[in-house]
């Protein structure tokens, strides 16, 4: 743990109390102890400089498809009794907020995040949105009948009002697209629908892309709806080999997520130095994409949400990585990326 009293050291001396970025082409002051929130499970939480984060990971996925789950198939306590041993590892090394990724229609459970949450004591983000990848295994129907309009509607209810009959809100937008040049039109539609969701609730936009040659698409249509890069992430960007797109996405002003980590460090290790050589760090997320309870399997094989503490954090101190920048990484860039405010062009 000696990363994390080296960047606490830092803290104290009042370096990094404040985050500067540009919004609308005006430049825009964050003071994270003092106003930006995000939104959790339990409700909104002020950020802090002392936070570490955890961006994208999953408690429960259930893959059966959208015209098929049923909630009724797993059971809190079961799920809970499975993933709690992994979830108390993260107090070894003080992680305070744990986004998780799952969307609705493959087993977003808000109020089962909210009890662990609550055990824990871990700040949970749910989210919003539906995921259009895997030949829209995913989607239920009124995905294909409804305008972007319609459907951001109901993601921005649930914003005002609470998810599934609950007081329980979305702290981002997660959608998802399939790896196409040319978007299909219903992931095009779920992109529209985001960008109007962001422009009335501030929520960031996770979307599940991969290679970047499905970024550009979805980008082109932000542009149009006036909605900044700085709203979006990118997500799965470590299955882009070309690392020329990293730089001109962080040109671009989006989030680059690189949430693999549980499932491989060395080709991380590799984008990562990349980054730090290229100056683009401020962009960066890291994550394990890991977790998860299946209701589909009897037997579960759960992956923990520790390598990049164990692994990943000993080895790029060891390649020249400062407290710094693991404080971007693992603090800042976070906050930023999920803090609730609009992001116009």
């Amino acid at each position: 743990m000696v990363w994390i009293s080296e960047l606490w050291h830092i803290r104290m001396k009042g370096l990094i109390l404040v985050i500067g970025f540009v919004l609308g082409g005006s430049s825009c002051t964050i003071d994270l102890i003092d106003r930006a929130t995000v939104q959790t499970v339990n409700g909104p939480v002020t950020l802090g400089t002392g936070d570490v984060w955890l961006s994208h990971e999953h408690i429960l996925v259930d893959f059966i498809g959208a015209d098929q789950i049923d909630p009724q198939s797993w059971s809190h306590d079961t799920v809970i009794t499975a993933i709690d041993p992994y979830l108390q590892l993260l107090s070894d090394y003080q992680v305070n907020f744990f986004v998780d990724a799952t969307p609705k229609y493959l087993g977003r459970d808000v109020q089962l995040l909210q009890k662990i949450s609550r055990q824990t004591g871990i700040n949970i983000l749910t989210n919003t949105g539906l995921y259009g990848a895997v030949n829209n295994k995913y989607l239920p129907d009124y995905a294909f009948e409804q305008s972007p309009e319609e459907l951001a509607q109901i993601w921005i209810s649930e914003f005002v009002s609470g998810i599934d009959d609950t007081d329980i809100k979305p702290g981002f937008i997660k959608i998802s697209v399939d790896a196409r040049d040319t978007l299909e039109s219903v992931d095009a539609k779920l992109v529209e629908a985001a960008a109007l969701t962001h422009l009335q609730t501030g929520l960031t936009i996770g979307s599940h892309t991969g290679p970047a040659k499905a970024l550009w698409p979805q980008l082109d249509i932000l542009d149009r709806k006036g909605v900044s890069p700085k709203a979006f992430i990118w997500i799965h960007a470590q299955n882009e080999n070309d690392h020329g797109h990293y730089i001109n996405a962080a040109k671009k002003g989006c989030w680059i997520s690189l949430d693999g980590l549980g499932w491989d460090i060395d080709a991380h290790i590799e984008k990562l130095e990349f980054a730090k050589k290229n100056k683009l760090l401020d962009h960066i997320l890291i994550s394990h994409d890991a977790g998860w309870y299946d209701p589909q399997k009897d037997r579960q094989e759960i992956r923990g949400y520790t390598n990049i503490f164990e692994i990943l954090i000993p080895e790029l101190s060891r390649r020249g990585f400062t407290p710094a920048d693991l404080d971007l990484l693992l603090n800042r860039n976070p906050a930023r990326a999920f803090l609730i405010m609009i992001r116009t062009l």
